[in-house]
């Protein structure tokens, strides 16, 4: 009887031919788990026990600091608005004068080069 091989995404061997699913020898990798949990750590930058913490921790300190001045969350958001509000004015307004400029050129150049066109066509 041939031996049957699976594809393991992470490679690995089953640990002497135990599956508790039921499987053929080397279908099943525990490695495989182990890899994921490890690529999730990698994401996080630690366990995500650790990180919680942590990010539960630095909000509580953000939160004081930007208590002690007065901050709150509306306002930032305000602010955000505003920001983008005015970088969007801004440029529309670039845009409005870049097209003052388009039109004003396109004046003279147009004419000119079309009456190119007709003196070359002569020759």
């Amino acid at each position: 009887m041939s031996e049957q091989r699976f594809h393991r995404p992470f490679g690995g061997q089953a640990p002497h031919g135990q599956d508790p699913y039921g499987q053929s020898p080397g279908g099943y990798d525990p490695g495989y788990r182990d890899e994921r949990r490890l690529n999730l750590n990698r994401f996080l930058g630690g366990s995500p026990g650790a990180v919680l913490v942590r990010l539960v921790f630095l909000s509580l300190l953000v939160g004081a600091g930007m208590a002690m001045m007065g901050v709150t969350p509306g306002l930032l958001f305000a602010q955000a608005y505003e920001t983008i509000h005015s970088l969007i004015a801004l440029g529309f307004d670039t845009f409005h004068d870049a097209g003052r400029w388009f039109v004003a050129g396109a004046v003279v150049v147009v004419p000119l080069w079309l009456l190119s066109r007709v003196f070359a066509r002569s020759r």
